[in-house]
C-alpha cells in the first residue's frame, strides 16, 4: 500500500515521510515568476495550504526536497528568501483576540527569523517585521486563511466586524512594503471585497478564476490518471465501471467551465478506503447553509445550470451575506461553463458527493429534523412511488413536515414547503424534476419510475382541486402522450393551520 498524505499539509513532511505528492511545481513556477501579488480563493481542504508550504520550502532553497520534481533543475537554488509564513487558523483570535493573537504572532514570527521587534503595536511589528527580514533579499510573504477569523464569526456580527476593522489596518501595512517585497500570496475560502478588507492594496491580483492558475490546486483528471495508475488497474480489475464513478462522485470543480478538478481530500481517503463515501461534507457540516435556509426559506438553489454574472461569485459583504456567493465560495456550487459573449456563469452542483450531501442538509434544515432522519425517510417515499402507493408518499411527506415550527408556516407561504418538497424530491435517486418548466408553465415536480410518470403540483391553504385543475388545464402530461407508461396527476394542498396535508386528489390518464 503507497502512503497517501491525508490530512498533511506541510510539504517537506510529505517528501521525507515518502507520501504521494501530485506534481504542482510547474505550475507554482508559472505562478512565481510572472507577477508578485496574488489573491487565490478555494474551498476548504483543496490544498491551499499545501501550495504555500510548497512555496516557502522553494523560496528557502530546500532542493533536496523537490528532488525528481519538475522544478528541481529550472530553480536558483542557490539564491534564497525570507519567507513570513502566516497561517491565521493556528493564531488563537478566539482566546486573546485577533488584534492581540497578531501581535503575539508577530513576535513567533520575527523570532523564527532571529529578529528583535521594537514596535510595541500592531501595524508597526508587522512593517518592522518585513522591512528587517528583508535586508539580504526580498521577503516572501504567505498568508494561509484569511478570512477565518471572519467566517468563524459570520454569526456574531459584532466581532466579525471588529475583525474586519483589525484586518483593514493589518493588511493596509503591505501596500507601502513595496520594495522589501519578492512575493505576496494570500489564501482563503471566502473573497470579502477589496474595499472592506483590502482597500489600500489595490495593486492584489485575484487569480481564483482565471485559466492559467486553475491547476494550482485540486487533482485534474491527467494528474489522477497518472499518479493513481496502480490503483485504478486494481480497482478497473474488480469492475470496469469504478474509473467513471469515481469521476461521478468527485470530479467537477471548475474556476473557469472548462478544466476539471477532483477534491484531494476526498480523492485521497477514496484511495485508502477503496469505498464511495461523502469525505469532503464530512469533515465541516455547512451550518451555515442551514441558518440561511430557515432564515431565509425562499431561498432555493438546489438546481443545477444557474446563470449568474461574476458579481455574485466575488464579493462578499460581511453584513449581507449573498447566500448564492457564499455557496460557490464554499465549494458548494461550482463553474459548469462560462459565456464570453454574456459574461454569464453557470453554476451547479460538482459531483454526486457534495450534491447529496447539501441536498441532504437542505432537507434537514427545512424540516428541522437531522440528516439522519432525512434519508430514510426519503428512501421510504422512493420506495412508495416505485410501488405506487400515493397514500404512502402523502404520509411520508406529512412526516418530513410535522416539526416545520407553526411561525414559519404562516410567515413563509408557499417557500419553506416548496422548498423541503423540492430538495426530498431530488434526493430520491429517481428521475426526478422540480419546479420544471415547460411552454405550458411551471409545474412543481415530475416523478417517473419504470412504470409511472407522476406530476404533482401543491397548494398551500387552497383545494387539492384547485392544483388537481392546474395540471389538467395546463396539459402538464401533454407531452408524454406517447410514452407507454401510466401518467398520474396529483393535486395536493397543504394547510397552515393544520401543519399537514390537509387533501390531495388523483386522477389517472
Amino acid at each position: 500500500m503507497r502512503k497517501y498524505p491525508i490530512g498533511l499539509q506541510d510539504f517537506g513532511e510529505i517528501r521525507k515521510g515518502g507520501f504521494l505528492y501530485i506534481d504542482k511545481t510547474h505550475a507554482i513556477y508559472n505562478l512565481i515568476e510572472s507577477g508578485k501579488y496574488y489573491f487565490l480563493s478555494r474551498p476548504r481542504r483543496f490544498g491551499k495550504s499545501l501550495l504555500l508550504s510548497t512555496i516557502k520550502e522553494i523560496f528557502s532553497g530546500n532542493k533536496k526536497l523537490f528532488e525528481g520534481l519538475w522544478i528541481e533543475n529550472q530553480w536558483n537554488w542557490e539564491k534564497k528568501h525570507p519567507v513570513i509564513h502566516l497561517r491565521l487558523s493556528k493564531i488563537d483570535y478566539q482566546k486573546f483576540g485577533l488584534y492581540e493573537a497578531l501581535n503575539m504572532e508577530m513576535v513567533a514570527l520575527a523570532k523564527e527569523l532571529d529578529i528583535e521587534l521594537e514596535a510595541n503595536n500592531l501595524k508597526g511589528r508587522f512593517e518592522e517585521l518585513i522591512r528587517k527580514a528583508s535586508v539580504n533579499e526580498n521577503v516572501v510573504i504567505l498568508i494561509d486563511e484569511y478570512d477565518k477569523p471572519i467566517i468563524d464569526y459570520l454569526d456574531d456580527l459584532s466581532n466579525a466586524e471588529e475583525n474586519r476593522a483589525v484586518f483593514k489596518s493589518f493588511y493596509s501595512i503591505l501596500k507601502d512594503s513595496d520594495e522589501y517585497i519578492r512575493l505576496l500570496l494570500i489564501t482563503g475560502v471566502s473573497r470579502f471585497t477589496k474595499v472592506s478588507i483590502f482597500s489600500d492594496l489595490n495593486n492584489l491580483r485575484d487569480i481564483t478564476l482565471l485559466p492559467q492558475f486553475e491547476t494550482l490546486t485540486g487533482i485534474t483528471q491527467e494528474e489522477l490518471d497518472t499518479n493513481f495508475k496502480p490503483e485504478l488497474a486494481e480497482l478497473s480489475a474488480e469492475d470496469a465501471s469504478f474509473p467513471a464513478q469515481i469521476k461521478e462522485w468527485y470530479n467537477g470543480y471548475s474556476w473557469g467551465g472548462k478544466t476539471t478538478a477532483y477534491n484531494p481530500f476526498s480523492i485521497l481517503n477514496f484511495m485508502a478506503d477503496r469505498q464511495f463515501n461523502n469525505y469532503w461534507i464530512a469533515t465541516g457540516t455547512p451550518s451555515f447553509l442551514i441558518k440561511q435556509v430557515r432564515s431565509r426559506p425562499d431561498f432555493l438553489f438546489t438546481e443545477d445550470n444557474l446563470e449568474v454574472d461574476v458579481s455574485s461569485l466575488s464579493d462578499l459583504y460581511i453584513d449581507n451575506i449573498k447566500p448564492l456567493t457564499l455557496m460557490f465560495q464554499t465549494g458548494y456550487l461550482t463553474i459548469k461553463s462560462y459565456n464570453k459573449e454574456d459574461r454569464l456563469y453557470t453554476l451547479g452542483y460538482p459531483n454526486r458527493e457534495v450534491k447529496e450531501s447539501v441536498l441532504a442538509h437542505l432537507a434537514t434544515a427545512y424540516s428541522f429534523t437531522d440528516t439522519g432522519h432525512v434519508r430514510p425517510t426519503i428512501i421510504e417515499l422512493k420506495k412508495a412511488f416505485t410501488d405506487n402507493n400515493i397514500k404512502k408518499v402523502v404520509d411520508i411527506i406529512d412526516t418530513l413536515l410535522a416539526n416545520i415550527p407553526n411561525p414559519l408556516w404562516i410567515d413563509a407561504k408557499e417557500s419553506f414547503y416548496h422548498g423541503l418538497i423540492h430538495t426530498a424530491f431530488q434526493l430520491l435517486g429517481i428521475e426526478i424534476s422540480s419546479e420544471v418548466h415547460s411552454a405550458k408553465g411551471r409545474l412543481d415536480a415530475r416523478v417517473m419510475t419504470k412504470t409511472h410518470i407522476y406530476v404533482l403540483e401543491f397548494k398551500l391553504d387552497a383545494t387539492a382541486q384547485h392544483a388537481l385543475d392546474q395540471i389538467i388545464n395546463k396539459d402538464y402530461l401533454g407531452s408524454y402522450k406517447l410514452d407507454p407508461r401510466k401518467k398520474v396527476a396529483i393535486g395536493i394542498n397543504f394547510s397552515s393551520a393544520e401543519k399537514k396535508i390537509s387533501e390531495y386528489l388523483i386522477q389517472e390518464f
